[in-house]
C-alpha cells in the first residue's frame, strides 16, 4: 500500500523558501524593547536591528516587539518602531532604518551574477499612522550593487500588505561563504545624501543618492510610529502565503546567530566549572543549542548579575568582577570568570544567577 506523506500544518511542499528568517517577529531572545536608539546600530527582535548612517541631532526612537497585528492572518506579533524625540528635517548625511543581513551561503540558488538570476518578491504586512511614500532596498555588499523600490501607506493606522519584486541582477556573483551578502533596509527617513538622486529601481552601482528618493520622514514627529510583520523573499516573480515556521524551527534558525544562557530565575545554576586562583575561575558551555555562524563574541547583561559559588565544604559564593569568553567554537566554549578574593584553587565550582531574574551570557555571531 502506497503512503502519502501528510506535511506538517503550515508548510507546504516547498519548505523553507522564505529567505527571511523570523520574519513574524515571534522570537525576541534578547528581549521585547529598547529604547533610545538614535545613533548607534541595535539588534531586538532577532535577525532585526535599527541601522543608521550619519549622525542625528535629536531624532531618537524605541523599537519593540508588539502584539499589534493584521487580524485574521495567523501572526502574533510584529515589530513596531516608536518616535519619541523628532527631527523635522534630517541632517543631508543621516538614514535610519530596519535592516536584516543574510549570508552568501544562502542566497546561492538565486544564481546572481549569471545569465539565469532569478527575481524575488518580497511581501509583507505594514501600518503606520504617517501614509505616504515609504522605501525598501537590497544592498550587494559582495559587489556594490543596490536596488531600491517604493510602496505606498495609503491609510493611516490600517495594516496593509505590500508585495514588491525585484528582478535578478545579471551582475555580480555572490560570495558561497557565511558572510553577509545581502543588506535589506526598511527606511524611516533620510537625508538629501540618499534621496536627491533618481530611485534605483533597477540593479546598479551603489550610489548613495539613488537609494531612498522619495522616503517620508518618519521622523518628524513623536506622534509617529511604524509597525511591520509577515516579511516574505523568496525566489519567485508573484508571491506565495507566508511560510510560517514552528516555533522551535524558527528559534534554532535564529540562535545560528544570537543565543543566551541564564535569565529564568534568581540563583539558577548556569555552568560548572573549576577554580583556578584564589580570584579566578573556568566554566564550560560545553554545547550550544545549535552550531553558530561562526566563533561567538560574549556581552553579559551585568557581570554583578553573576556568582562563582564553591558548592564542597562550607558553601559560599562570591560576586563577578569580570566574565571574559575563552577560546569560542562553533559549538562550545569556555567562559572564565573573575572575583575579588576568596576561591580555593582546585576546588570544583559553579556559576549562578544572583538574585535576579535579568542575568544573562549572551553569544553573539551576527553578520
Amino acid at each position: 500500500m502506497a503512503i502519502t506523506k501528510i506535511p506538517a500544518a503550515g508548510f507546504t511542499g516547498n519548505n523553507f523558501r522564505n529567505i527571511i528568517i523570523n520574519g513574524d517577529m515571534s522570537i525576541a531572545q534578547r528581549g521585547t524593547t529598547v529604547t533610545g536608539l538614535q545613533n548607534s546600530a541595535s539588534y531586538l527582535i532577532d535577525r532585526f536591528s535599527y541601522r543608521r548612517s550619519g549622525t542625528w541631532t535629536t531624532a531618537t526612537y524605541t523599537m519593540s516587539q508588539s502584539t499589534d497585528t493584521p487580524t485574521g492572518q495567523g501572526f502574533a506579533n510584529s515589530a513596531k518602531i516608536d518616535v519619541t524625540a523628532s527631527e523635522v528635517s534630517p541632517p543631508s548625511d543621516v538614514f535610519s532604518a530596519f535592516n536584516t543581513k543574510i549570508e552568501g551561503q544562502m542566497l546561492q540558488y538565486l544564481k546572481k551574477g549569471t545569465a539565469h538570476a532569478q527575481s524575488v518578491t518580497m511581501s509583507f504586512w505594514v501600518q503606520s499612522n504617517k501614509p505616504g511614500t515609504y522605501i525598501v532596498g537590497i544592498n550587494d555588499v559582495d559587489n556594490t550593487r543596490s536596488i531600491s523600490k517604493s510602496y505606498t501607506i495609503s491609510a493611516a493606522n490600517t495594516w496593509e500588505k505590500k508585495t514588491i519584486t525585484f528582478e535578478g541582477d545579471t551582475t555580480g556573483a555572490l560570495d558561497n561563504n557565511n558572510g553577509e551578502s545581502f543588506d535589506i533596509y526598511f527606511y524611516l527617513a533620510a537625508g538629501t545624501n540618499f534621496t536627491s538622486g533618481t530611485l534605483a529601481t533597477s540593479w546598479e552601482s551603489t550610489t548613495n543618492a539613488n537609494r531612498a528618493v522619495g522616503q517620508v520622514n518618519l521622523a518628524d514627529s513623536t506622534s509617529n510610529e511604524w509597525y511591520i510583520t509577515g516579511i516574505q523573499l523568496e525566489a519567485a516573480s508573484a508571491p506565495s502565503d507566508f511560510e510560517f515556521l514552528p516555533y522551535d524551527v524558527n528559534l534554532a534558525r535564529c540562535q545560528r546567530y544570537f543565543q543566551n544562557f541564564g535569565g529564568t530565575a534568581p540563583f539558577e545554576r548556569v555552568s560548572n566549572g573549576f577554580v583556578f586562583s584564589s580570584t579566578g575561575a573556568i566554566f564550560s558551555i560545553p554545547r550550544f543549542s545549535c552550531p553558530m555562524r561562526s566563533a561567538p563574541s560574549l556581552s553579559v547583561s551585568s557581570v554583578s548579575d553573576f556568582l562563582v559559588g564553591e558548592p564542597s565544604g562550607s558553601p559560599s559564593s562570591y560576586v563577578c568582577t569580570a566574565i571574559v569568553i575563552n577560546n569560542p567554537g562553533l559549538n562550545s566554549t569556555s567562559i572564565e570568570a573573575t572575583v575579588a578574593s576568596g576561591l580555593t584553587t582546585n576546588r570544583p565550582c559553579v556559576l549562578n544567577a544572583n538574585s535576579t531574574y535579568s542575568a544573562r551570557l549572551n553569544l553573539d555571531a551576527e553578520l
